[in-house]
């Protein structure tokens, strides 16, 4: 049998290697250890904000599936930014440019290490795709575990996530709660370790990984408490000796049909806008050709077949419950919406794993793709003269399809959240905030703060919102994000002022401002992007080195 240790023997063997194996020695491991493959598990724990904190923990199991398959596994960290707490505030600011240190740090060990194999364990928003990016890039044997979703809470009979609390700040910043009430959503809403619990970013980059091949079907959606999550832990660790073996690697499971699978798991569930993000950066890792159009393209002829939040009326873990990630995937591949062929870290094709998919009986969940609650997907792409290398929206959480009127302009979130707070935003409105984009935030901060509060008062549907930021995965409402080029760069949403027609035409893709020719070249005349907000460390960095949301953020 082939063992496996392609690339660490470069580490561990031979008399010049004394040195190295003396000093892994020193931290408990043997010769036999040595001998054997040697597998990096990548943690993305930390104990600031739950989506990660257990973590820890499911690595145990992980490295003991290493150890019964014949491996030595080596366990190492990296970075987690929790976008919740984060959020509206300037260190949101961190959380799209972790996705880059996370795969970039992963790659230094496994490069540094000459690791065999990789299990990585992510959990949040950016540690799912930045995970997702590392493996593409390095592309030795390697599999992705999602830690699962946080349990939802309960009060007053309705299940709550992190969304309700959001949203919470609006309604009693306006009255419709009161202080009581609100301490009681805050206090109920996340009672367990986990990720956040509807289908927002990392739910949605969880459901990916399966569709994509990259996670096991069926792991990534077992609750983040359940005691099964345990026992996938070790399954994983099991499976990523097989792959060692086999040399079955990243590029030939994330293929571009691979990639076309996870877009329509995306539409299919009305997963969260930054997926376009994300799914564009791991098609440059994965060097699979892939535009920000095509999006549009799989979701024009892709049902909506799951109802869940932000859009929709059920969490992750019902959906867990309903049938699952595999479930979901099993309807699409039952009306003809997936590859069937492409391979999954099992070695298996994707039709195979999901074929004898559960479904619980009477179940609301999820529905066949002939009967969707949608006849098309989540997200949309807009263009226009406002949105010329394109713009995102996600239709799953909005019912509304066009509006226009006037612009409301801020030039960053604080000023348009304290707008929100002191209810001046009206139905009709068009809110922009801009100089939130990758350069100009820099980091694209999402905007679940502004949303929120204007969901909150009621005003979900009756006013647009449009940034070079970003929203979050939690966010409902008619909102367009990734407005680009941006506003840094001189894109024209940097010329819009206050009481600008603004128009959103969904059914026509469209999004445009009205600005006389004339009055538009007097208001660029002389302009100069706002200085840098940052001169030195990794936000600088970034900021110098990161393309255009259109093409997924990345950095050059």
């Amino acid at each position: 049998m082939d063992s496996g240790k392609r690339h660490s023997h470069l580490v561990t063997e031979g008399p010049s290697r004394a040195p190295a194996r003396a000093m892994m020695k020193a931290v408990g491991f043997t010769d036999e250890d040595l001998s054997k493959p040697l597998i990096g598990i990548a943690n993305t724990w930390t104990e600031i904000g739950p989506c990660n904190f257990h973590l820890r923990a499911l690595a145990e199991h992980v490295k003991a599936g290493v150890r019964a398959a014949g491996g030595t596994p080596l366990e190492f960290n990296t970075v987690s930014i929790s976008d919740g707490i984060t959020m509206g505030t300037e260190g949101m600011k961190t959380s799209l440019i972790s996705r880059e240190l996370i795969a970039d740090s992963i790659e230094l060990v496994a490069r540094g290490n000459s690791l065999d194999g990789l299990v990585c364990l992510s959990s949040c928003d950016k540690t799912n795709p930045g995970v997702m990016m590392a493996l593409a890039r390095m592309d030795i044997p390697g599999l992705a575990l999602y830690g699962g979703s946080i349990d939802h809470g309960h009060h007053n009979g309705k299940a709550l996530t992190v969304q309700d609390v959001f949203e919470a700040v609006g309604a009693f910043s306006s009255g419709k709660i009161d202080a009581k009430e609100f301490k009681c959503v805050e206090n109920a809403a996340c009672p367990t370790a986990g990720a956040c619990g509807g289908q927002f970013t990392a739910n949605t980059m969880a459901t990916i990984m399966e569709a994509i091949g990259i996670s096991p079907v069926g792991l990534n959606g077992i609750p983040a408490t359940a005691a099964e999550k345990n026992q996938a832990a070790f399954r994983c660790g099991e499976i990523v000796m097989d792959l060692v073996r086999r040399d079955l690697k990243p590029s030939q499971i994330m293929t571009r049909p691979a990639f076309e699978n996870a877009i329509a798991s995306v539409a299919a569930s009305g997963g969260s806008t930054n997926a376009v993000l994300h799914l564009l950066a791991l098609a440059k890792e994965a060097n699979v050709s892939l535009q920000i159009d095509e999006f549009d393209q799989i979701c024009r002829k892709t049902p909506t077949i799951a109802t869940l939040k932000p859009g929709g009326l059920y969490t992750a873990v019902e959906m867990h419950k309903a049938g699952g990630i595999s479930l979901l995937l099993r309807r699409l591949l039952e009306g003809g919406y997936l590859h069937r062929d492409c391979v999954t870290v099992t070695g298996r094709t994707i039709a195979a794993e999901v074929a004898g998919a559960f479904e619980a009986p009477g179940q609301q969940v999820i529905r066949p793709t002939d009967k969707p609650f949608k006849p098309t997907g989540g997200l949309v792409i807009l263009r226009g003269n406002l949105a010329e290398e394109g713009g995102v929206l996600k239709v799953a959480g909005s019912s509304r399809e066009k509006l226009k009127g006037p612009a409301r302009v801020f030039n960053n979130e604080e000023d348009a959240m304290a707008a929100a707070n002191a209810q001046q935003i009206k139905a009709g409105d068009v809110v922009v905030i801009r100089y939130e984009g990758p350069k100009g935030g820099p980091g694209m901060r999402e905007m679940l703060g502004v949303t929120a509060a204007l969901a909150g008062q009621g005003l979900a549907d009756s006013v647009a919102l449009l940034t070079d930021g970003r929203f979050s995965g939690a966010t409902r409402g008619f909102s367009i994000g990734h407005v680009a080029p941006e506003a840094f760069v001189g894109g024209l949403i940097a010329f819009v002022q206050e009481g600008d027609l603004i128009e959103v035409d969904v059914p026509a893709r469209k999004l445009s401002v009205e600005i006389d020719p004339a009055e538009l070249a007097r208001r660029k005349a002389g302009w100069q992007a706002p200085a840098p907000r940052y001169a030195r460390g990794v936000m600088a960095k970034y900021a110098n080195t990161v393309s255009s949301a259109s093409v997924g953020a990345v950095t050059t």
